[in-house]
């Protein structure tokens, strides 16, 4: 690495660092509850949350990981490019409403909320698994991207580039709480954008513009330009056939489930920026990113291999080489703090709200038996917070597993908990012991179809997990077991609110119910068993016909999500919306019983 380029890269990440020290320690002296310091006091404003979520939701295995398993398998992964919209999907079917009943209820955690509305504490006990698990893997993941592009651009020793990040990340979270990592996240956004855009640029201007990229392009193997089919027969799956494609994005749509997310939920300020942050920023926003620019990359580096680059051994090298062989001086510096900062962006919200749900779920809760003070719990907060740093750290220095794989396997752990968040927020019916074995077998499904047959038919564990855990959950529903009185009373009180707040107007209904015929056409076209089409359907402007097919149907993915956002209010908010849960409080979990 040039003098020049490594000066700028300690300048960057100089003033990054300070910047994360600065909230960090800011939270330290400010927070001074327990809420504050895991939910933000449920203040969180509107432009940090749109920015922040955005760039947890996408970060470090996006920059680093998306480019290089399009290197690897072409445009059938590309298509992952469309999680710019899975993932706000899921967001928009649950956000609003989560906060409305965080709000009304008082519930700090995912695990509070179904384990009043199920009456089960069972419940409790596996979200407080699922969110210690989503966090370590997928914290995991950003560790071992910040380690290997830390190697490619200083030249010290990936092992060493991740113990150093992972202690900035640790720093800020721990000290600050939830807001520290909302208010760094504004810029690590910015920042992310800046260097997928930056190093894209500079990938397509090595060959001399899109006219020149696209003869290259034309004239690559054509594996790497078509989707190989629908399924295969086996029980080791690693083609990426459209219904791998399928079932890795419900994966995707784990993330907006997950514990992490639902507690960000809880944290808003109001609901307001949900709706910007699923349309504007996460479908147009960095869906303009991906679907151009990290597949710049991929592409790129699969054609430059062996001749401009050096031969490539893995996924996560794919970018840093890129970063080393084009990218000048300060444009280096930026890029290397923004994925960086992207990493980060990730890692901070899932260490620390793992961290929080440990706290609240467990100790103050089970071993405290509530007794615990505000500087008691955010103390022991910190404590947890330190633990699941260096277990992710752990895993991350030695898995082998290409990144984004091992993000597939944390995403299908939030998506599990889609069987809970149907129940509660829109009312399918299961007793609570249904809930609690659907999770289960749906975690235990997790794992098999990816530590001992990993795929197996092309089906993502995503898809396994979550799709025989819910056929658990209605099992056991038609096994006859009922919830208690108890139970059922919360339950009937509970909807009856939330279907009578959350209510749309009879625009918003009807817009509802053609939403409901548009989504899965969408889903079957965009991402499912007819995606195989775009093999052969059009070209357009140089683009080969299957990345034709990816940016017309994203382009019908924001018209889509603007629908569903706005048009059928899934996340558009009303006055009264805000103003019900906060004049009629019906408080359920108590912050401190002393």
């Amino acid at each position: 690495m040039e003098t020049a380029g490594l000066t700028w890269v300690w300048i960057f990440l100089a003033l990054y660092i300070i910047y994360c020290l600065f909230w960090g320690l800011r939270g330290y002296f400010t927070e001074r509850t327990s809420s504050g310091y895991t939910i933000g006091g449920r203040g969180i404003p509107m432009v940090a949350f749109m920015m922040a979520a955005t760039a947890a939701s996408f970060s470090g295995w996006t920059t680093v990981g998306h480019p290089g398993l399009i290197w690897m398998s072409g445009l059938a992964y590309a298509f992952a490019s469309f999680y710019t919209l899975t993932i706000p999907i899921t967001g928009s079917f649950f956000a609003k409403r989560n906060w409305m009943l965080g709000k009304r209820y008082g519930f700090v955690t995912p695990g509070d909320m179904y384990a009043y509305y199920y009456n089960n504490e069972g419940v409790r006990w596996l979200v407080v698994l699922t969110a210690c698990l989503y966090g370590i893997f997928y914290s995991a993941v950003q560790l071992m991207a910040a380690g290997a592009l830390f190697h490619w651009v200083t030249g010290y020793s990936s092992t060493v580039g991740a113990i150093f990040l992972a202690a900035v990340v640790w720093f800020y979270v721990m000290t600050g709480g939830l807001r520290a990592s909302t208010w760094v996240g504004v810029i690590q956004m910015v920042l992310l954008v800046f260097a997928i855009i930056i190093i894209g640029g500079y990938t397509l201007h090595h060959f001399g513009g899109w006219t020149e990229m696209s003869q290259r392009v034309a004239n690559m193997d054509q594996s790497m330009l078509e989707v190989p089919g629908f399924a295969k027969l086996t029980l080791y799956g690693g083609s990426w056939t459209s219904l791998m494609i399928l079932t890795y994005m419900f994966a995707l749509m784990g993330i907006q489930s997950s514990p992490a997310f639902t507690m960000w939920n809880f944290g808003n300020k109001n609901p307001k920026p949900f709706a910007w942050q699923q349309v504007f920023m996460s479908t147009f926003i960095v869906g303009f990113c991906l679907f151009f620019f990290t597949a710049f990359q991929g592409l790129g580096a699969a054609i430059l291999e062996g001749n401009v680059l050096p031969e490539i051994t893995s996924d996560a090298d794919v970018v840093p080489m890129l970063m080393a062989k084009f990218l000048p001086p300060f444009a280096l510096g930026i890029c290397f703090i923004g994925l960086i900062a992207a990493m980060h962006s990730t890692a901070a919200p899932y260490i620390g709200t793992a961290g929080s749900i440990l706290l609240r779920d467990v100790w103050w809760l089970k071993i405290r038996k509530k007794k615990g003070g505000h500087a008691e719990q955010i103390w022991v907060n910190r404590i947890f917070v330190t633990i699941i740093t260096i277990i992710a750290l752990v895993v991350g220095l030695t898995s082998k597993a290409a990144l984004v794989m091992l993000g597939g396997l944390a995403t299908a752990f939030g998506f599990i908990m889609y069987i809970p968040q149907l129940g509660v927020l829109w009312g399918l019916r299961w007793p609570g012991w249904g809930t609690f074995v659907g999770i289960l077998v749906g975690m235990i499904l997790v794992y098999l179809t990816y530590g001992v047959f990993k795929y197996p038919l092309t089906i993502h564990s995503a898809g396994w997990g979550t799709g025989v855990g819910l056929l658990f959950a209605y099992f056991i529903r038609l096994l006859g077991v009922k919830d208690d009185e108890t139970c059922v009373e919360r339950q009937r009180e509970l909807r009856s609110w939330i279907d009578n707040v959350e209510k749309p107007s009879p625009r918003g209904q009807a817009w509802r119910k053609a939403m409901k015929i548009v989504v899965p056409v969408w889903f079957i076209f965009a991402i499912g068993p007819l995606c195989l089409l775009g093999n052969n359907a059009f070209s357009f402007a140089g683009f080969p016909a299957l990345w034709s097919w990816q940016i017309v149907w994203w382009i019908l993915g924001i018209i889509m999500m603007w629908a569903l956002a706005f048009k059928a209010e899934m996340s558009a908010v009303t006055d009264e919306e805000i103003r019900r849960p906060a004049e009629e409080p019906y408080t359920v979990v108590e912050e401190v019983m002393e």
